[in-house]
């Protein structure tokens, strides 16, 4: 199987299933001489971990990291950082009714038609508990970043939408609420709609906002290896993820081009920022901002018809623990992936200066 490693000198590649014993993965091309914030890495485990409120899925996972290599008392050697995270609360019985069947908008029909073979226990490989390893290497990669600001907060759930500018918001509020949304009276509403689709048996999306500030003139390329694609490329990469836009992103499409040029200061920055602090695919320094949209969670505890191996049409419900919005989990996700695509610029920046 291919495609399991991310970046070009920062990378990262995973290993694991959600069923097995555990999931890890190996971060090559760290800077040596880091001293890591272990508590850091740690906690933002915590805020992707399942069982954390009522609104997430109940699987209880400390996911707790253990680091392998790379790291001697407390600081990155610059070799290859190798990691696991033990699956302790696994229920394999609970997937036992679709050994035979493919579920509805999973990765279970695709995967089995490709590799002849799929691990139904959660979805083996194609399980969102991969990003567990993401946000693990993301963590670490933040402190590469030293002075670069990430914040990613919940944007949107179904139809309830935070509509105020993320430059008039609080993203120390992100943290006070279950659904990671920094505006209290939204979060509320967006917390209610999410328990109320869940009694229904039923899941919902949303959106998820990202900023990142203090982002240094000059990363990407202009051609291929923009900086954009590659953010596009990463937040495409996690599971359920069915659209990015960034910058003034679809509304930029209905505007003219005097409504969207953004005009110079003399110091370089510009009075307005539609260009979503990339302009040419290279970075200028402004705020880079995007949204990334998560689709309903597809395993629902309504009966549906769906296919089974033999080729018939069969009813199956869903069982087991599941999101019924995967969006406040995906939250610290979106900023581990913006973590990795930035470290890695930084670092191939720095090697062309020494060219």
């Amino acid at each position: 199987m291919a495609g399991n490693s991310f970046g070009k000198l920062f990378t990262l590649t995973t290993f694991g299933e959600s069923h097995g014993p555990a999931i890890g993965g190996i971060i090559d091309g760290c800077p040596a001489g880091i001293t890591l914030d272990m508590e850091a890495i740690q906690a933002e485990m915590n805020r992707r971990k399942p069982g954390q409120s009522e609104i997430v899925t109940q699987r209880k996972e400390p996911d707790t990291v253990a680091f392998m290599s790379g790291v001697f008392e407390g600081q990155t050697t610059g070799t290859p950082i190798g990691f696991t995270i033990q699956n302790t609360n696994q229920k394999s019985n609970d997937y036992s009714h679709i050994k035979d069947v493919y579920r509805p908008s999973h990765a279970d029909y695709t995967y089995e038609k490709k590799y002849g073979v799929r691990d139904y226990r959660g979805g083996g490989r194609s399980s969102a508990r991969e990003t567990a390893c993401r946000v693990v290497a993301g963590a670490i990669a933040k402190q590469v970043l030293k002075g670069v600001r990430i914040h990613a907060f919940t944007s949107s759930v179904g139809d309830l939408f935070l509509e105020k500018p993320y430059q008039d918001l609080d993203f120390s509020k992100i943290e006070s609420n279950a659904v990671r949304c920094p505006d209290e009276s939204i979060a509320n509403q967006m917390i209610e709609k999410i328990k109320e689709v869940r009694k229904e048996g039923d899941t919902i999306g949303g959106t998820v906002m990202c900023i990142i500030q203090n982002v240094p003139i000059g990363l990407g390329e202009p051609v291929f290896d923009k900086l954009h694609a590659e953010l596009g490329k990463a937040m495409l990469s996690i599971n359920a993820v069915k659209g990015f836009e960034y910058g003034s992103g679809f509304c930029g499409a209905k505007m003219k081009g005097s409504e969207h040029n953004d005009q110079f200061n003399a110091d370089g920055t510009t009075k307005t920022n539609l260009s979503g602090g990339i302009q040419g695919g290279i970075s200028n320094g402004m705020d880079i901002y995007f949204r990334v949209a998560f689709k309903p969670v597809a395993t629902i505890i309504q009966k549906q018809n769906t296919l089974d191996n033999q080729g018939n049409i069969v009813e199956m419900q869903g069982k087991g623990r599941h999101d019924p919005c995967v969006v406040p989990r995906a939250v610290p996700i979106v900023e581990a992936m913006a973590a990795l695509v930035l470290a890695d610029y930084l670092l191939l920046r720095k090697q062309e200066s020494h060219l």
